[in-house]
């Protein structure tokens, strides 16, 4: 460990730059503020996203709700998006209006019936399930990041304790210049894993609400629509 960064610090009344900090600590220090410094960027990288893709994901929900309610023909809603079905609400949308026309072939849906309805809950069950596990891609991380990220920083705090009781044995002596570079380096690598845990706790707890609420108005849409398919089976039963 070397030590004179933060000593001469120290000894001049200056503040502890971060950068002294990491210059400072021995290489299993470094490792756990480098480990921690990666996983914040990746946290913060994933939040981002998951902002933006949840944000888009409403606006585009909304726009294709308007659509389905305005009263066209569902034919013609479909011929429009069965194309370019990126979002998941259009993706449950078409999957059920390809089983519905692979079913039919244009044909009366008569005597298709209790089977016809399987199929159809069946193809907009999957089509959620796949769009759902799509949209909490990288969730994982911040899961991960705010559950072990303050036991990383543990590490690299329990261990800039111990280099502080080596120094203390090796120069007989509890002058603040030689145990301050192992504190030092130990309250640093504490604040750096709750730095990286505490925004992915949050994020994580956020996001998973909101793709909860979103999940939730994905199977209401699939409700509604297949009792309006189920409706024109028994019309035409």
């Amino acid at each position: 460990m070397d030590g004179s960064i933060i000593t001469e610090a120290l000894g001049q009344g200056g503040h502890l730059s971060p950068v002294a900090l990491f210059l400072a600590a021995d290489i299993v220090v470094k490792a756990v503020m480098a480990i921690l410094m990666i996983l914040s960027v990746w946290c913060w990288a994933v939040i981002f996203m998951k902002w933006r893709t949840m944000r888009r994901l409403a606006r585009e929900a909304d726009a294709f709700e308007d659509a389905f309610w305005s009263g066209g023909a569902l034919d013609d809603l479909y011929d429009r998006v069965s194309a370019n079905a990126h979002d998941p609400m259009t993706a449950v949308f078409a999957a059920a209006m390809r089983e519905w026309r692979k079913t039919t072939n244009g044909e009366s849906s008569r005597g298709f019936g209790i089977g016809l309805k399987e199929r159809l809950e069946r193809s907009m069950t999957v089509s959620i399930g796949r769009e759902m596990s799509a949209i909490e891609r990288g969730m994982t991380v911040l899961a991960s990041t705010g559950s072990t990220a303050p036991f990383i920083g543990l590490f690299g705090t329990v261990w800039g304790i111990m280099n502080s009781f080596t120094a203390i044995a090796a120069e007989k002596t509890t002058n603040l210049a030689v145990v301050a570079p192992g504190i030092a380096e130990a309250l640093f690598a504490t604040a750096m894993g709750l730095f990286a845990a505490i925004p992915a706790t949050l994020a994580y707890n956020k996001f998973a609400a909101d793709m909860g609420s979103y999940a939730t108005r994905l199977d209401i849409f699939a409700g509604d629509f297949q009792s309006i398919l189920s409706r024109q089976i028994d019309e035409g039963a």
